[in-house]
């Protein structure tokens, strides 16, 4: 197992160095001059090389692509161009609040349609089953911005049970009174194409042989289905979160803007109007590494999920 584990974190390195030289190009090739964008519309040519001077952008490629390794390795990426902030603060400020809200998210998504799909499998070709299913197919055709005009209406207009807008700096009060409806109304968007993903795998699970084996040997049906179909179906449930993870920290766009939450995802959209290339390579670089760590993590948990599984 450590030696799987030591092989997969060296096999990331060449990946994180293809990361690296594309975001490079990308950004100093096809992303503009930083210089002028920083210099403004209306800008002498003598306050640009100024900027590009101090940028390190009169240097020759390879100076400026082991800038660009050495931020990658000491995470520092100076600070942002529109705010001055460092970037690495920007980043350890905003996560947490994104996560707030994500985190929960991922969790109850996977904890409800986990708990639907073992149901509706387990009365697969019934009514229940059909009419979940098309519940589904009908809540995967709404656009989450049609849930948050209703659930902002509903919630807060009509009912005032949430506020329809707002964040505090007091992480119990975010939990208890402004995340609630981001996280109500996301888990009607998520949970639905979970919903049906996971149905898939448990009914093909319970179409095998060993499960007519446990029922023939006299298993009761809920030990069939949470033991045996449950935990062998636990390995492209697994995959799929691990998919999700990079996400978290992403954030939903749409509801951070429509609930003015400082979260990750909102300042992901400023960067990129304000052209603030600093702080969208230090989150592209991390969630690239995230994504990779996210990985090994996952191959780790299907050896403990199923004893058969090899690691190679």
């Amino acid at each position: 197992m450590i030696a799987y584990v030591l092989r997969r974190v060296l096999q990331m390195i060449p990946t994180l160095i293809g990361v690296i030289l594309l975001i490079f190009i990308l950004f100093n090739y096809f992303g503009g001059d930083p210089a002028a964008i920083l210099a403004g519309k209306i800008a002498s040519r003598e306050k640009i090389e100024l900027i590009r001077d101090q940028l390190g952008l009169n240097q020759s490629v390879f100076v400026q692509l082991w800038i660009f390794v050495k931020q990658v390795l000491t995470f520092d990426f100076g600070r942002s161009w529109s705010t001055n902030e460092q970037v690495s603060s920007i980043i350890m400020h905003k996560a947490p609040v994104t996560l707030t809200v994500m985190g929960q998210v991922w969790f109850l998504d996977a904890l409800i349609s986990v708990f639907l799909a073992m149901l509706v499998a387990y009365r697969r070709g019934t009514l229940t089953d059909r009419a979940v299913v098309a519940i589904c197919t009908a809540a995967m055709s709404i656009s989450l911005l049609l849930y948050a005009v209703v659930g902002q209406y509903l919630f807060g207009i009509v009912w005032d049970i949430f506020p329809v807008i707002g964040w505090s700096d007091d992480f119990w009060t975010n939990v208890a009174r402004y995340a609630p409806l981001p996280i109500i109304l996301l888990l009607c968007v998520s949970v639905a194409p979970s919903l049906r993903l996971y149905r898939s795998f448990v009914v093909e699970e319970t179409n095998q042989d060993y499960v007519r084996t446990a029922r023939a040997k006299g298993a009761t049906e809920n030990r069939v289905m949470l033991v045996h179909v449950l935990r062998n179906s636990a390995v492209p449930i697994v995959t799929n979160m691990a998919m999700q993870i990079p996400s978290l920290f992403i954030g939903s766009f749409l509801i951070e803007r429509i609930f003015v939450i400082p979260g990750l995802g909102g300042e992901i959209v400023e960067s990129v109007l304000r052209s603030d290339f600093p702080v969208i390579k230090a989150i592209t670089i991390y969630l690239a590494i995230l994504s990779m760590v996210a990985n090994v993590t996952v191959d780790v948990i299907y050896k403990w999920l199923d004893p058969r599984v090899e690691l190679k």
